[in-house]
């Protein structure tokens, strides 16, 4: 077990962000100068600004280690098996439940990809939890596009019909990856959400940042330019 030391022990709410080190396609994308800070910066400066709870990053990399340190964050390190591609975040969450030596009410999930938040969202969406007394929330976006399939080189309509308006369309939305928060109980059994979670829609445009590759890279330094909030 390991102690935290960012907050009180009254804290009820921790705050994980997860940040291995390999990276495909973006070589070391979390340390990564974004705006002038390593990516994982980002999310370090929202979490200390923006939630009062204690922060713990999971990584398995020694530069993650030492900005760390800057901001007097405590790391867990991951073992290999929780460092893979495949690894599904709510194993690195688990992880860390298991091992950190304290209770909470809920846990909250902050991606390094997502370097742009709105400031109020976390306020907000605390309010939203607290209104519909649920147990797990995630941020969505609203998707717009005219959705198919292709089958043997034929697409297929799937959420719309040919000749049929954009703004006729049944709205449908997508995960942003902005802002996950659950109850501790869930993500302790391994789960980031329960069946029926809370959708906050974010309208805002660094909802449709979300870093995996360099040309969605270059969209989060354009839209950080435009917006300032």
């Amino acid at each position: 077990m390991i102690a935290l030391y960012i907050m009180s022990s009254s804290s009820k709410i921790l705050v994980i962000i997860p940040a291995r080190a390999g990276s495909k396609r973006i070589k070391g994308k979390n340390t990564k100068p974004f705006n002038g800070f390593p990516l994982i910066e980002h999310s370090i400066k929202y979490a200390q600004s923006h939630i009062d709870g204690d922060i713990i990053i999971s990584t398995d990399d020694k530069q993650i280690e030492s900005i760390a340190e800057q901001y007097n964050v405590p790391i867990l390190w991951r073992n290999e098996s929780l460092a893979q591609d495949q690894t599904p975040t709510t194993d690195v969450v688990k992880d860390v439940i298991e091992r950190v030596d304290k209770t909470y009410d809920f846990v909250v999930l902050l991606q390094p990809t997502n370097p742009l938040r709105p400031k109020k969202m976390f306020k907000e969406a605390l309010k939203l939890l607290e209104e519909k007394k649920s147990d797990s929330l995630l941020t969505v976006s609203l998707n717009e596009h005219k959705l198919g399939k292709i089958k043997h080189s034929t697409f297929k309509p799937y959420t719309y019909e040919f000749g049929q308006r954009s703004q006729d369309l049944e709205p449908l939305y997508y995960e942003n990856g902005l802002l996950y928060v659950c109850s501790y109980e869930l993500a302790k059994n391994g789960k980031l959400m329960s069946e029926n979670p809370t959708a906050m829609l974010i309208e805002h445009p660094y909802g449709s940042v979300d870093i995996d590759t360099e040309l969605d890279w270059k969209w989060a330094e354009l839209i950080s330019k435009e917006y300032n909030d």
